[in-house]
């Protein structure tokens, strides 16, 4: 016993980061395969895919994994789904009914973040794009399919104002939870939330290709960090 966990402690601390990442995202995949394999379900598997590996932007930042990680990740990944549209590798999750890029942006928009705001020593502002990505456009999804009955079209594309309300009420929670645990609680950080929520849910709403995939966490991460450094000097 001594021996084993001496063994297991004298493991690089870059793979351990690594191993647990790792087995998030493998457990993601293996309960959305489950889901599809019984169920059925294309969109429910793409929302689990979707919402579940989107949080391992959260094990990056807690376990402080080095941005070249983040990055050599984000490029494998979005290899993967751009050969996904050609071949059968991901079944059910890029079958959205429409021509869509939204999983390749997504994946883009991962290494871009992690490239930009570890590199600043930010990475709040990265999990706050990615996490509005992750769960405020998954959340809208899924309520605007099942309870939206008020609908608009942008571009072509039909949405619902139960969905965007979502997207905004789900973007200004994250945003909160991030700004005031990394930068205190002042009235400025809750105004910098809400004017992030607002441009998140307009951003969302352009989602022709899935471009809302790469706009909105780009986006939205970014005006936080500006509106920060302007208002908070943060």
């Amino acid at each position: 016993m001594l021996t084993t966990f001496s063994d297991f402690t004298s493991i690089p601390v870059l793979w351990l980061q690594i191993a647990i990442t790792a087995i998030w995202v493998l457990l993601i995949l293996l309960i959305a395969w489950v889901v599809n394999r019984f169920a059925d379900k294309p969109e429910i598997v793409r929302k689990i895919v979707h919402i579940g590996t989107g949080n391992v932007i959260l094990l990056a930042w807690w376990l402080d994994i080095p941005a070249s990680v983040g990055i050599t990740a984000s490029i494998l990944a979005s290899a993967i789904t751009l050969l996904s549209y050609r071949l059968p590798i991901l079944p059910g999750i890029n079958s959205v009914g429409r021509q869509s890029f939204g999983t390749f942006f997504y994946s883009v928009s991962f290494g871009i973040l992690v490239a930009s705001f570890w590199y600043l020593q930010k990475p709040q502002y990265a999990a706050l794009g990615i996490l509005i990505m992750t769960w405020g456009d998954g959340l809208a999804a899924l309520i605007g399919q099942r309870f939206g009955r008020h609908k608009y079209k942008v571009f072509g594309t039909q949405k619902s104002w139960e969905g965007s309300l979502t997207m905004m009420l789900v973007s200004y929670f994250i945003s909160i939870l991030i700004l005031v645990g990394t930068q205190g609680n002042s009235w400025q950080t809750w105004l910098i939330s809400l004017v992030v929520a607002f441009i998140a849910t307009v951003l969302e709403a352009f989602s022709f290709l899935g471009i809302d995939n790469l706009t909105v966490p780009l986006g939205s991460a970014a005006l936080a960090f500006f509106l920060s450094q302007l208002v908070l000097n943060y």
